[in-house]
């Protein structure tokens, strides 16, 4: 069961057991359409995707010190990240 999902569709859910269900605050059963819950895409999920493949933040350092075609070059590298992975996709 997609708890993030869960949470994210239903405000009003608090807590979620895989067997027993989804609940709000008050412990009444909140029922859970699971089409919609398995059709949801984390609109955030870019960002992990993004921090993975960046060069690391010594390395964009480096390049920003260094300046000229050094700074070029990564800002290249990072904005091949970016467009791999726009805001709002999986």
């Amino acid at each position: 069961m997609n708890h993030q999902a869960i949470y994210a569709l239903y405000p009003n859910v608090v807590s979620v057991d895989d067997t027993a269900g989804a609940f709000d605050k008050d412990g009444n059963k909140v029922q859970i359409d699971m089409d919609t819950v398995n059709g949801w895409i984390d609109p955030k999920a870019y960002v992990s995707k993004r921090q993975a493949e960046y060069p690391t933040i010594g390395d964009q350092l480096d390049a920003l010190w260094k300046g000229g075609d050094a700074a070029a070059e990564m800002l290249a590298k990072v904005q091949a990240v970016k467009n791999k992975y726009p805001k709002g996709t999986e």
